[in-house]
């Protein structure tokens, strides 16, 4: 998490190995990546991007790009978990053609989840996700973050956000700031906000005598305020 330009996304560079780390290293699971072949290390990543792509052909074609899936019935059960098994009916099974762009393509979100759908296929242990939602309406933006928290909820997720509702139920956040990484093990435990929408509402409880709000409910309160969220690396 942090600002525009802060190097979330050359961290996500890093762990692919589009280029060598000058110094240090990436352990996953005790292994260096560096060690291991760039095919070897890249099947087990997916990622999501903020802008998520489908191409011109039929919904097999993009679900399974590469063929590697001869059953059809796993292919439908991926699709039921993600919430396009409609849509693929719609456009005719598996077989059934669908757009790439233009008016008959389908929906962002919709597009964003044939993304998940495809990760959830390969069944890799690392997802990653780089402002896979920036984009999005809040409706089809929830509606996205609970398919990846049902669907990946067994997986390693690295999730690359400037917005503090995006990673709220991160088990643990690193905070970017002129190039250096902090880590907290959860959202909650980033400084405080410090906005005057929350002095308001500390005002008011002190003077109904109410016992302040935690950390826990600060952070709930305040993930979509932006005011906060500039406060919060």
């Amino acid at each position: 998490m942090g600002r525009t330009g802060s190097g979330k996304s050359t961290t996500l560079l890093a762990l692919y190995r589009m280029f060598e780390l000058g110094r240090g290293r990436i352990l996953i699971d005790g292994v260096d990546i560096a060690t291991l072949s760039l095919k070897r290390l890249r099947t087990g990543l997916s990622i999501i991007p903020q802008e998520p792509v489908m191409f011109t052909g039929t919904v097999r074609s993009n679900l399974d790009p590469f063929g590697e899936f001869n059953d059809d019935n796993v292919l439908w059960e991926v699709l039921r978990k993600v919430g396009l098994e409609g849509p693929a009916q719609h456009a005719g099974g598996l077989d059934g053609h669908v757009d790439g762009t233009g008016g008959n393509a389908w929906s962002l979100g919709q597009t964003q989840l044939m993304c998940l759908a495809r990760a959830a296929l390969r069944a890799v242990p690392i997802l990653c996700l780089d402002e896979a939602t920036a984009a999005m309406d809040p409706h089809t933006e929830q509606i996205v973050q609970d398919t990846i928290k049902r669907v990946f909820d067994d997986r390693t997720t690295i999730t690359i956000a400037h917005r503090l509702d995006t990673i709220i139920e991160s088990d643990k956040v690193g905070s970017r700031t002129d190039r250096l990484l902090s880590w907290s093990t959860r959202p909650a435990s980033l400084p405080p906000p410090r906005c005057a929408r929350w002095r308001r509402s500390t005002s008011a409880r002190a003077t109904a005598g109410r016992p302040s709000a935690t950390t826990e409910q600060r952070a709930a309160q305040h993930s979509r305020c932006r005011s906060c969220q500039r406060r919060w690396w």
